[in-house]
């Protein structure tokens, strides 16, 4: 049984990394770095994901947005978005370790263009080399319970299987596979992409995944501070509708007062 005690020792572990928050903010497409700085403080995100091949390593007090992040606050998860081949989303990831960003790393290999889904095969043998190099792989994959059990098995950290497109904004598109993945695998789930606003950051955590990573919902909103906010709470309440477990759905009525039964029921 979940208690409130135990509720407060709640964390996310990935490798050797433990988080309080389970919501992972992006850095891209914000108005500007002082709206990012803003919305990444009221988010409460502790993990901060960073395309390396879109900040300047060489500079990196001078870029809009690593000059921005608190390094003593924020844990930097380095990504390898726009890769295409596992060959590439290989070299930028040790090129992000080099240069000293993180051993943590959010594998992206992009199969097609249009739709932004991932090459399952490339992520498979990317996440492979990478594990035995040393990194603590984060793959974005598709909602796929086989192919996250088998980037389990290639030695991942997680698995991150995407809620829809890329910055589509249509929620959680298929919650049943979000289901199967859950009890396909033992490390943890987070949902990554198409999240649009609180309510799908809600649902995806009263399914029981363990973090829900977001961009395009936080840096598009008319509001990007207020909603990170609002996807803070959104992220803590559906992982305490979880907790708690909600009531069975029944196809008639219960009575909220019955004249037999529990106290106060």
């Amino acid at each position: 049984m979940t208690t409130a005690a135990t509720r407060k020792e709640d964390l996310l572990e990935i490798g050797s990394h433990r988080f309080s928050s389970r919501l992972i903010l992006g850095t891209g497409k914000y108005p500007s770095p002082e709206v990012m700085r803003q919305a990444l403080e009221a988010s409460g995100a502790q993990l901060i994901t960073v395309a390396v091949r879109r900040v300047d390593l060489k500079n990196p007090s001078a870029d809009p947005v690593l000059g921005h992040l608190d390094a003593g606050r924020y844990t930097i998860l380095p990504n390898t978005a726009g890769c295409f081949t596992a060959e590439e989303a290989i070299r930028v990831a040790r090129l992000g370790r080099a240069t000293g960003l993180s051993n943590l790393i959010k594998l992206e290999v992009i199969g097609d263009p249009k739709t932004l889904l991932p090459d399952n095969q490339a992520l498979l043998e990317a996440t492979g080399v990478l594990v035995k190099e040393g990194f603590v792989v984060m793959p974005y994959t598709s909602d796929d319970p086989i192919l996250c059990r088998r980037l389990e098995e290639a030695g991942a950290a997680c698995v991150m299987p995407l809620a829809a497109p890329i910055g589509s904004g249509q929620g959680i598109l298929n919650p049943l596979n979000i289901r199967f993945i859950r009890e396909a695998v033992k490390v943890p789930v987070i949902v990554d992409a198409g999240v649009g606003t609180a309510s799908d950051a809600a649902i995806a955590m009263e399914l029981g995944v363990d973090g829900v990573l977001m961009n395009t919902g936080v840096a598009g909103a008319q509001d990007p501070v207020g909603m990170a906010r609002a996807m803070r709470l959104a992220v803590e309440a559906g992982r305490l509708a979880f907790l708690a477990g909600r009531i069975p759905r029944k196809i008639y009525a219960s009575a909220s007062s019955p004249e037999t039964g529990k106290v106060g029921s």
